[in-house]
């Protein structure tokens, strides 16, 4: 059974100041977040934003070079929202995040991952929650991080929280479990959900009410390919018990093993690759793709790339 790491947390990097972000930028986030949260028609200063059935949503006016290269970054996911407005029945649309090192690590052998990347990228990590209905991690990022999962850096709502955990290995005591900062669901494979509950019961976590969110278990047949370790699931399975949820854009945070089994799977509609300057040496390994014998069969998916403070960002179209 997984139990919550008992290490002392680390000071988060301050937050960005004003002047770290183009001027333009704060104006251009409130409008994007209205179109996430539907309300592109409400009362404008200034529509910064157009839609077209060939374009997408595109900006409107001028703006500086760098708010466009991030409305660029995010405009699939307000494309992918649009699409699901106009089409019910489209499958889900799933974005992946990882931050790993030079040399290719997510975290040190000890899972220290405190902190990686720089801050420019954990702004740009909440921007994704909120734009995202549902973040998804695996149940080690759980048990070693204890994340929080919210939007506290950036304005926008706070995502349902997922945490993917086949055979219940955690043991209910995390903080995203109780805090009711969001609404959190534990998927287990169905055969494992009774276990889930019974440690959410004596938590007296589960359940949600009119006035808080709290965590609900979710069955899902199927889920595991195996009995045993290690742990195979099929994260088709995944997407199809949150889609009937209606929650239909989803952001795969983490872990480096999580992250890398979707991406195998080819479930992952786009990849946010960032690497940091900094060498771990040993540790825990970030992406891990199918190996191929030669390089003629190794994909290369359509990428463009963004500077994120000291970081950089490789955005990967998986889908082209």
């Amino acid at each position: 059974m997984l139990k919550p790491l008992q290490v002392k947390s680390p000071t988060e990097p301050a937050a960005l100041a004003p002047g770290d972000l183009p001027a333009d930028w704060p104006d251009l986030w409130a409008q994007i977040l209205k179109v996430r949260q539907d309300d592109a028609s409400a009362p404008q200063r200034q529509k910064r934003l157009a839609h077209s059935r060939q374009q997408g949503w595109t900006l409107n006016g001028p703006c500086s070079e760098r708010s466009a290269n991030l409305f660029a970054l995010y405009k699939p996911l307000l494309d992918a929202r649009q699409s699901h407005k106009d089409l019910p029945d489209s499958p889900p649309w799933l974005v992946a995040q990882l931050g790993q090192s030079l040399d290719g690590f997510v975290a040190t052998e000890t899972g220290d991952s405190y902190y990686v990347t720089g801050p420019h990228s954990l702004v740009h990590l909440h921007r994704l929650r909120a734009l995202c209905d549902a973040v998804l991690v695996g149940a080690g990022t759980v048990a070693i991080d204890n994340p929080q999962l919210t939007t506290r850096r950036v304005p926008g709502p706070n995502p349902v929280r997922v945490v993917l955990d086949p055979d219940a290995r955690l043991d209910g005591s995390s903080s995203l479990f109780s805090d009711r900062q969001s609404s959190t669901l534990w998927l287990c494979d169905a055969r494992y959900a009774a276990i889930a509950s019974e440690r959410l019961a004596s938590t007296g976590c589960m359940g949600s009410t009119s006035e808080q969110a709290g965590t609900d278990v979710v069955a899902v047949e199927g889920l595991l390919q195996n009995d045993g370790p290690p742990c195979q699931y099929l994260p088709n399975r995944v997407t199809a018990a949150l889609a009937k949820r209606g929650l239909r854009l989803v952001f795969v945070e983490g872990g480096g093993v999580t992250v890398s089994r979707f991406f195998r799977s080819n479930a992952l509609n786009r990849l946010h690759l960032v690497v940091a300057p900094v060498l771990i040496g040993q540790g825990r390994r970030g992406l891990q793709a199918t190996a191929h014998e030669v390089m003629a069969d190794c994909p290369r998916p359509p990428a463009r790339m963004l500077i994120l403070g000291d970081d950089l960002l490789w955005d990967l179209d998986l889908r082209a």
